[in-house]
């Protein structure tokens, strides 16, 4: 088994690993199949080209904001919501739960969604992209799930023999207990807003409010017709660079949200087991 696990481990960390090489390594090389296990022709030269956009760092506190903030209003619905539809005394429970997992399966489409969006008057404004879309059913059936099988019922007859009431109740017992589901859906959620650009590509087009995922792939396409337009060496070169550039993106674009992994990697575990059998 320790075996198999390394062996799982170097084949799903490689393509990362590689990645990360190839961004230091000379693109011709990379091209030509000669990295695969150290640089080749070692530069910095993707990294120096991606950072003289001085609207990255625009996007990485826009995305930072968005990540933060949407995080924060996406586990206060969804976990309420979960609590409310775990409660057995809930009136129209199950109608109300059977609304919610309508919308997995149909929604209204893009152009009404859009309509909307602009009748709210949220269209190219900071709450489109933290509000509109901060509710996710999916996340909702887990915590429920969780609150139904991890949370003892008799708590509760506890909590009301102490004149305890529901809000009281569900702000001091239910969420200190609810860590390990409360972690897991925060990591989900937190790595949604940050690789989330499609929105972002519809419903903005103030460029001061770009995420980071959009403004890099602005970079991208922006390099490769540069590219593409040129002739002789100097396209070549420019070529080459946006090759280069493409490896410095996806580093630039993933490590800080993989830095949050390790500090709720404990609960994770525990929390997605917990939560995957739904009723």
């Amino acid at each position: 088994m320790y075996v198999f696990a390394v062996m799982l481990l170097i084949v799903l960390m490689y393509p990362i690993y590689f990645i990360i090489i190839a961004s230091f390594s000379d693109p011709a090389a990379v091209a030509n199949g000669q990295v695969w296990l150290f640089p080749k022709g070692f530069t910095l030269a993707g990294y120096q080209e991606l950072l003289k956009h001085e609207n990255i760092w625009i996007g990485y506190r826009n995305t930072i904001l968005y990540t933060v903030i949407g995080t924060v209003i996406s586990l206060v619905v969804n976990i309420s919501a979960a609590y409310a539809l775990s409660r057995k005394d809930l009136f129209g429970r199950r109608a109300i739960s059977l609304f919610f997992i309508f919308t997995m399966f149909f929604n209204g489409g893009l152009i009404p969604t859009f309509l909307t969006i602009r009748d709210f008057h949220m269209y190219d404004t900071f709450l489109v992209m933290v509000l509109p879309f901060s509710v996710a059913v999916y996340n909702i059936i887990v915590a429920r799930t969780f609150f139904q099988h991890s949370i003892p019922e008799d708590l509760w007859e506890a909590a009301q023999l102490d004149g305890c009431g529901n809000l009281r109740y569900y702000l001091q017992i239910v969420i200190p207990l609810s860590k390990a589901v409360i972690s897991v859906i925060a990591l989900w959620t937190a790595v949604g807003h940050w690789n989330s650009y499609f929105n972002a590509l519809i419903y903005l087009k103030d460029p001061n409010l770009y995420p980071l995922q959009l403004i890099l792939r602005n970079i991208l396409i922006t390099n490769q017709m540069q590219s593409s337009m040129g002739t002789g060496e100097a396209a070549a070169v420019a070529l080459r660079l946006a090759n280069l550039m493409r490896y410095a993106v996806i580093i630039v674009a993933t490590v800080p949200i993989m830095c949050i992994y390790p500090f709720v990697q404990k609960y994770f575990n525990q929390g997605v087991m917990i939560g995957a059998v739904k009723q």
